[in-house]
């Protein structure tokens, strides 16, 4: 009798199924940080392990180099997630390993799309030309979904100057792509144009060869054109197509194809 009462009053163990991090999460980070400029946000985060296990999501596009920077400096083992579609310019490639290499990143993970995929739904490589959000699905959202289950929380790069969907994004903010409570982070959400030519000149930190040649917004080659001086900077981006952004925020709707409007993290 008295070892069943003991049985009863112990606690039992259970196996955690909740959300990794909530709503309130969120809101108690913005309010933490709330007046700290980034290097001191990032370097607690960091070194406290705040959002449990994280990534760095980058393109190694145009304005990289100050993210990826900023994180190395406090931590160079972060990983740091590519999406390699097999579609990039042959600069952006180059451009991954020389900053991976001046940064120290020690951990660069190259994403490709599963070859299954691509000989079901991508066979002839040419999808982008007639379905850009079934092109992006396949390379870009499917890759780093799966990438993404083994983290608790996203870094990315992306600024309110941007974008209109961008312009009233927190720092810190829910991923609405996982059920499972992942935080996705905003370290340079406020900086300006001219902070970030002022922290790569004095950093000394590499353009992206692609720049200077009139590509102020650089993703894959297909869909990735010049941009005339003065122009929206992402006007380049799926020209022709009722389409602004990859997809990689949200997840698939119930027929497999993606909502369009939607931005990627880097």
């Amino acid at each position: 009798m008295a070892d069943k009462q003991r049985i009863r009053a112990r606690n039992i163990d259970r196996i955690d199924t909740g959300p990794r991090f909530r709503e309130a999460d969120a809101v108690r980070l913005n309010r933490i940080f709330r007046g700290s400029d980034t290097h001191e946000m990032m370097d607690v985060l960091l070194r406290e392990k705040m959002a449990g296990d994280i990534a760095i999501v980058s393109s190694f596009g145009a304005e990289s180099a100050v993210l990826l920077h900023v994180v190395a400096q406090i931590d160079p083992t972060v990983p740091v997630l590519f999406l390699e579609t097999g579609k990039h310019f042959p600069e952006t490639l180059a451009y991954r390993d020389l900053l991976a290499e001046r940064l120290g990143l020690t951990d660069l993970r190259n994403l490709t799309p599963a070859a299954e995929a691509l000989a079901d739904k991508d066979e002839s490589g040419l999808r982008w030309s007639y379905d850009p959000d079934g092109c992006c699905d396949i390379r870009k959202v499917e890759p780093l979904a799966r990438a993404l289950a083994a983290f608790d929380a996203t870094i990315t790069g992306r600024k309110s100057f941007q974008a209109e969907s961008r312009a009233n994004l927190p720092r810190f903010e829910m991923d609405a792509s996982d059920a499972q409570g992942r935080l996705k982070i905003n370290p340079l959400i406020t900086w300006k144009p001219e902070d970030l030519s002022a922290y790569i000149e004095e950093h000394n930190l590499p353009p992206h060869p692609l720049v200077e040649q009139g590509y102020p917004s650089i993703g894959c080659s297909p869909c990735t054109g010049m941009v005339a001086p003065g122009d929206d900077p992402r006007s380049g981006r799926w020209r022709g197509w009722d389409k602004t952004e990859c997809g990689i925020h949200v997840p698939g709707q119930d027929d497999g194809e993606l909502p369009p409007g939607y931005d990627p993290a880097f």
